[in-house]
């Protein structure tokens, strides 16, 4: 890599750092002046725009449409749904006045003291209860419903550890709230939705996802169940990379929101929520990436096809650029993007380090013997590999390449996955593999909370999801030797 971009630290010697080192060198996303906040750089929001481009399509395709809500929650709202409130109590922003003035010893701005609110606001952990409230005022009968409402906004936890895009005080994401006529259909609903995840995950992002219910103690807070898709990053953890949730009558039940049955019978409404965030930028890094900077799969590359020429002088660039421009115009009809870098204050060493640590799936150059002999050099950097070839065809040769690059990062990632997920049981083998392998552990549960609360505290693992297609299979749990039905699905997480 050239000099100026050699300071990024390898995975094998400090996994933490290497994806700190990423997101910034990357030019994906730096710490704000703001505690626990982060400020996204245009290519790491370019990428996201990508993914809720591609996401906020499946939902519309899926019958659901946009709206938006207050970001700002009075804390009444809270106290209605016990559950709720318990799980988000301790990461709540909370605003009690609304106007500053002059510090009369001139010490710039403090808060009013005779401008308390009458009622706390909360600052947007999630939208369930002010969603409700609203929904309150629109459903009166069975025709009124459903309601497949999404919303793209912003969210606050107050976090004390951060990181960058997995973990902040502010982040980004949809989240989904639908209003069902039956438990059937808000079933289907959830299941329907993590179904939307799994498919974007995997086609999209090139990233093979577990689909399964988690434990009653890490379901959502307020919901009967919660559905998730679960990743695997190359350092053997797990991150939660999206979750769908049925909330059965809770939320309609704690805002009176009732409707008049085809029976004429008052009912409660059913609802789901369910939601990915920003977090999906870290799950795309941590599972692609490697010591030369990001590998991006091209549905999701920002710039698809880099074009640098190779050049002595102002004649030879014109020349070259020109070709070059012809041969882009080729590839934009058919939707790719590119981009011509002709920058003549860096080095063609530095370009090239550059569009590797910035993951751009194709790169392609061009010199003046090149251009005499109807060839360009093309390189791929899913497999940091490159080849001479001809000119001609070449927008078939590097649209195909793109897709062929798509599946081959996702084969790869699956080939890992799947290599990670080791059976055990006993509880020696379980503590045994997870420090010395980690990954995904298949492992007979007793079902009890107590047995959960023991591994998480020995061994830091936690039931990651009990999957959708497990067998059922008689056992024992590892640890209490009570009988299990079938394995769950433990690891270490983000």
């Amino acid at each position: 890599m050239a000099k100026e971009l050699k300071e990024l630290t390898s995975r094998e010697e400090n996994y933490s750092q290497w994806y700190n080192d990423l997101v910034v060198k990357a030019g994906l996303a730096e710490n704000s002046a703001v505690r626990g906040c982060m400020v996204i750089k245009p290519y790491g929001y370019a990428i996201w725009e990508k993914m809720q481009r591609a996401l906020d399509q499946m939902f519309k395709d899926t019958g659901h449409e946009n709206a938006y809500f207050p970001l700002f929650i009075p804390k009444s709202f809270f106290s209605k749904e016990a559950h709720h409130v318990e799980g988000f109590a301790k990461e709540c922003a909370v605003v009690t006045h609304y106007r500053l003035k002059n510090d009369p010893e001139g010490k710039g701005v403090i808060v009013d003291p005779d401008a308390k609110l009458e009622e706390e606001l909360i600052v947007r952990p999630t939208s369930e209860t002010i969603i409700w409230n609203t929904y309150k005022n629109w459903i009166q009968s069975y025709r009124d419903l459903p309601i497949l409402c999404n919303q793209w906004a912003n969210v606050v936890r107050w976090e004390m550890r951060t990181r960058l895009f997995l973990r902040t005080a502010e982040f980004l994401w949809q989240e989904g709230h639908t209003a069902h006529e039956t438990k059937e259909e808000a079933l289907a609903e959830a299941k329907k939705m993590i179904g939307v995840y799994a498919e974007f995950a995997e086609k999209w992002m090139s990233l093979p996802v577990i689909v399964g219910h988690k434990s009653d103690s890490e379901r959502f807070a307020g919901a009967e169940d919660t559905l998730t898709i679960e990743a695997l990053m190359q350092d053997g953890k797990a991150l939660q990379s999206g979750t769908s949730h049925f909330l059965a009558q809770n939320f309609a039940k704690a805002f009176d929101v009732q409707f008049t049955s085809r029976e004429g019978k008052l009912e409660y409404v059913w609802a789901t929520s369910w939601g990915v965030s920003t977090r999906l930028m870290g799950a795309l890094i941590m599972a692609h990436s490697d010591n030369n900077g990001l590998v991006l799969p091209p549905k999701l590359a920002p710039i698809q096809v880099v074009m640098i020429p190779i050049y002595k002088g102002t004649e030879e660039l014109e020349r070259i650029a020109g070709q070059l421009e012809g041969l882009a115009a080729e590839l934009k009809k058919r939707g790719i993007s590119v981009k011509i870098d002709t920058r003549d204050n860096v080095r063609t060493g530095f370009k090239f380090a550059e569009y590797e640590l910035k993951g751009v799936p194709v790169r392609l150059a061009m010199g003046p013997r090149d251009l005499a002999g109807g060839t360009i050099e093309l390189f791929r950097r899913d497999t940091l590999s490159k080849e001479t070839v001809s000119q001609e065809g070449l927008a078939d040769r590097v649209e195909g390449l793109l897709d062929e690059i798509q599946a081959n990062i996702y084969a790869k990632a699956l080939r890992f996955r799947d290599s990670m997920i080791t059976r055990v049981d006993t509880y020696d083998e379980f503590k045994r593999v997870l420090d010395e392998k980690g990954g995904f552990i298949l492992a007979h549960w007793d079902g009890t909370p107590e047995t959960e609360e023991l591994i998480k505290a020995e061994t830091k693992a936690t039931i990651r999801c009990i999957p959708v297609d497990a067998p059922a299979e008689e056992g024992v749990g590892s640890v209490s030797g009570k009988p299990s039905h079938r394995r769950v699905l433990f690891a270490r997480s983000y």
